[in-house]
C-alpha cells in the first residue's frame, strides 16, 4: 500500500510512519505488514504490534526500512515486533538493498519474556548475515535501551538525534545496582556516544536525521560490488590550491578538513564520527563525481598524532570502505604515535595493529599524500607504499623519515653534542643536515617509497588520474 503525507514539519517528532515518508523519495514509500493484524488511529497507520516496516527509494534506488513506535507499549520488542524487523531485513537481502532502521524501543518486552528475548536474537542473526553485503544503518529517535541499543551497534552506521539516548542497563538499573543516580542523557545520550565512537552522525530533529541518512546512502553503493551512484563531476569550490591552508612551520596548526573541502566536488566533504578521536578525520566526499573514503590526520587536535583512539576509528572506517567497494583517499600530516603509560595501558600496540591490517587487507584504490611530515612506525600505519598504497604523493615541503630531525640527532649524536661548547648550534646544525639527508621527500621518492612529488594545487588533478587508472 502506498502511503502519501504531507510534509512534516522539521523540527517536531514525526510519527513512525512520518519518519519513512521523509526517509523515502515522494510517492515511493510502500507499507510492509506483517502477519499481524493493523491498527489505525485516524490517517497515521501503525503495523506490526509497534513496529511499521517498509520499502521504498532513496534517489531513485531501493531501500528497505522499518520505524518503531515509542507510542504502543514504550516500543518494547514482542515476538511479533521482532517478526516483521526480520522479515523487512530479510527482504532487504534477497533484494540487495539498503536496509534503514528507525529506532526507539524500551528493550524486550517483560510481558512475553523469552519470546521477546528470541526475537532480538533473530534480529541480530539476520543484521549480522548481511553485514558486509548491503549498506545497514540505525537512526536513534528517543529511548533505546537493552536489544535496543545493542541492534544499532550491529549496523554500519548509526545516527542520533539530540533527544535520543541509548544504553544496554537504564538509570534505574544503574541507581539500583550501583547507588548512582545518572540521567538518561548523562548515562548514553549524543554527548556520550559521539565521543565514544558508538554514534556516527548526530542530528537536531527526526527530519534532519532522515535527511542525513539520504545524504549518507548517496555515497554508499545499493550493496557490495557495486559501485556507488556516481554524480555529474565538479570541481572544488573557491581556492583550488590545498597548499595554501597547510603552514610550513611543522608544528603550527590547521584544520584538515580545509585541505579536503579544496580537493573534492563541490567543497563536500560529508564527515564520519566527527566527535571520536578527533586527532583523525574520516568521512566521504566525491571526486570527479566517483564517491571516495578521506582518512585524514587532523593537527588541529594533538597535533595528528595516531593514539589507540584514532587507530580503532580509522581501521573501522577503513574496512567500512573496502566493504562497500569506495576507494580511499589518505591525507597524512602526523608526527607518529602519542607516548606514554596511558597510550600502552590503553592497548595502542593493539588498536594501532588493527589500522594497519585495515590498510594491508583493503582491496579498493588506496591513495596517500604526505602533506607536511610522516614519521615512523605512523608513516607506515597511514598506508605507505609497502603498506600497499597504489600511488603515493608528497608535497614538495613534506618531511618523511624514522622520525623527526632534532630527536633524531639526539640519539645518533648524544656524544657529540654532550661534549659540545655550544650544544644547541651544534644540535641545530646537525639536525639542518639530518634533514636535507634524510627527511626530504627528494629521498624517498628516489628510494621508491613516493611514487610522484606534486605542487599542492595539483593535488586534486593527479588523484583523479590516480583513481581513474585504478578503475
Amino acid at each position: 500500500m502506498s502511503i502519501a503525507l504531507a510534509p512534516p514539519p522539521v523540527d517536531e517528532k514525526l510519527t513512525p510512519l512520518e519518519r519513512l515518508e521523509v526517509l523515502c523519495d515522494p510517492g515511493s514509500l510502500e507499507v510492509i505488514r506483517s502477519e499481524v493484524a493493523s491498527r489505525h488511529m485516524g490517517d497515521k497507520t501503525r503495523a506490526g504490534d509497534g513496529v511499521v516496516g517498509g520499502a521504498g527509494r532513496v534517489e531513485g534506488r531501493p531501500v528497505f526500512c522499518y520505524a518503531q513506535d515509542a507510542g504502543y507499549v514504550g516500543g518494547s520488542l514482542g515476538e511479533a515486533h521482532a517478526d516483521t524487523i526480520v522479515r523487512v531485513i530479510r527482504l532487504a537481502g534477497r533484494a540487495q538493498a539498503p536496509v534503514v532502521g528507525f529506532v526507539e524501543s524500551g528493550g524486550a518486552r517483560m510481558q512475553e519474556g523469552m519470546a521477546a528475548l528470541g526475537g532480538y536474537a533473530r534480529i541480530f542473526r539476520e543484521t549480522v548475515a548481511l553485514s558486509g553485503r548491503v549498506p545497514q544503518v540505525s537512526v536513534v529517535t528517543g529511548l533505546s535501551a537493552g536489544g535496543g541499543a545493542y541492534s544499532p551497534a550491529l549496523t554500519d552506521f548509526v545516527v542520533m538525534t539530540r533527544a535520543a539516548s541509548m544504553f544496554l542497563t537504564g538509570p534505574a538499573v544503574v541507581r539500583d545496582a550501583l547507588g548512582e543516580d545518572v540521567s538518561a542523557e548523562d548515562l548514553g545520550g549524543t554527548r556520550v556516544h559521539q565521543r565514544n565512537g558508538v554514534c556516527h552522525l548526530v542530528a537536531d530533529t527526526d527530519a534532519e536525521a532522515a535527511l542525513l541518512t539520504r545524504d549518507l546512502l548517496s555515497y554508499l553503493p545499493e550493496r557490495a560490488g557495486r559501485a556507488p551512484a556516481g554524480r555529474p563531476a565538479r570541481g572544488p569550490q573557491g581556492s583550488r590550491n590545498p597548499g595554501a591552508v597547510v603552514p610550513t612551520e611543522a608544528r603550527a596548526v590547521y584544520d584538515v578538513r580545509e585541505v579536503t573541502r579544496r580537493v573534492l566536488d563541490d567543497g563536500a566533504f560529508f564527515e564520519v564520527s566527527p566527535g571520536w578521536a578527533r586527532n583523525l578525520v574520516t568521512g566521504f566526499g566525491r571526486l570527479d563525481g566517483r564517491s571516495v573514503g578521506v582518512i585524514a590526520n587532523q593537527p588541529r587536535y594533538l597535533g595528528g598524532v595516531l593514539d589507540a583512539g584514532s587507530s580503532e576509528k580509522g581501521a573501522r572506517f577503513v574496512k567500512k570502505c573496502d566493504q562497500f567497494g569506495i576507494p580511499l583517499v589518505v591525507l597524512v600530516d602526523t608526527p607518529g604515535y602519542m607516548p606514554g603509560t596511558r597510550q600502552e595501558s590503553a592497548g595502542v600496540i593493539r588498536h594501532g595493529a588493527s589500522l594497519v591490517h585495515a590498510f594491508a587487507e583493503a582491496r579498493v584504490p588506496k591513495l596517500t599524500v604526505v602533506l607536511r611530515k610522516a614519521y615512523g612506525g605512523a608513516f607506515i600505519t597511514m598506508n605507505s607504499k609497502d603498506l600497499g598504497a597504489d600511488f603515493v604523493f608528497a608535497w614538495p615541503q613534506a618531511e618523511i623519515g624514522v622520525m623527526g630531525a632534532r630527536p633524531a640527532v639526539g640519539i645518533i649524536h648524544r656524544r657529540e653534542l654532550a661534549g659540545s661548547d655550544d650544544p644547541e648550534r651544534s644540535r641545530r646544525r646537525l639536525a639542518d643536515d639530518y634533514a636535507e639527508t634524510h627527511l626530504r621527500p627528494q629521498v624517498a621518492a628516489r628510494d621508491g617509497f613516493v611514487d610522484e612529488l606534486i605542487a599542492p594545487s595539483d593535488t586534486r588533478e593527479r588523484l583523479s588520474w590516480a583513481l581513474g587508472a585504478l578503475r
